[in-house]
């Protein structure tokens, strides 16, 4: 079995379910596990994938997301004959089913019956848990007033993201209320005009797309007037990538919004 991933959280699941020797490219932001991704191949990044490299490759799957990945580099890879694995999901939830598409495309081409089992039962597991940790999160949210928050995503201009984000629905999910949740745009820009007239009790910076610091507390916090204490650099990674990180991801986000229930 021959795996390609252009997606960084499919290619740690990819290693979750056991199958990393199976990976024969992944993108250079393909960071996670460390040790285990610098000795792949990597095929450039997630917007401009080298098409021709990947069909030589000749992969039994190319796992891609939709949201990560080009549609025009899909259906070039489609048109050479290769077998997509496409996700999608927008929430903790929906990551669960995604996990288990993963699996059963995996466990298809793995040759040996007993090993496509033993990946389907392994992403069964990961799935359970994402569906327990969601459960059990949304039981303690339910009874705590929601916190408003703002979740910045860039600079220059500054960014956010509305309710139909994988980000804003692990918050919301954790007891949290997006104040950007009904913008048009999946991620709008905005002015601090907005952001001050929004008002929000949080406001998280978080580690990529854009690499926000403290610094940027400190010259947010001057520019809006808000206290420092209202802004918290947030751990991107578990709050946007999906698939075997999200179990720790959901609880991340819930402990987010209890500091600030705490505060």
């Amino acid at each position: 079995m021959r795996i390609v991933s252009l997606c960084p959280s499919l290619t740690e699941l990819v290693f979750a379910l056991g199958l990393e020797e199976h990976l024969v490219a992944i993108t250079k932001y393909c960071i996670h596990p460390v040790d285990g991704v610098a000795k792949i191949e990597k095929v450039a990044g997630t917007k401009d994938p080298d098409v021709q490299r990947i069909i030589e490759l000749a992969p039994d799957a190319i796992l891609l997301n939709e949201e990560e990945n080009r549609i025009e580099d899909a259906e070039a890879l489609q048109a050479a004959g290769l077998n997509l694995v496409n996700t999608f999901p927008k929430t903790p939830l929906e990551t669960a089913p995604m996990v288990r598409h993963v699996g059963k495309a995996l466990a298809a081409i793995a040759g040996e019956p007993a090993e496509g089992q033993r990946i389907a039962e392994c992403a069964e597991a990961i799935a359970l848990d994402i569906e327990q940790r969601c459960a059990s999160v949304a039981a303690a949210s339910a009874t705590s007033a929601p916190v408003r928050f703002a979740y910045l995503i860039w600079r220059k201009p500054y960014m956010t993201v509305n309710a139909d984000t994988y980000p804003s629905a692990i918050l919301e999910q954790a007891g949290g209320q997006n104040v950007f949740a009904d913008h048009a745009d999946r991620f709008p820009a905005f002015e601090l005009a907005d952001l001050i007239e929004a008002n929000p009790d949080q406001i998280y910076l978080c580690t990529e797309p854009f690499p926000f610091e403290q610094k940027h507390i400190d010259e947010l916090a001057a520019a809006t007037g808000f206290s420092p204490g209202r802004f918290h650099i947030a751990d991107g990674e578990y709050l946007s990538w999906h698939g075997s990180r999200t179990p720790a991801g959901v609880d991340y986000a819930r402990a987010l919004v209890e500091r600030a229930l705490s505060a």
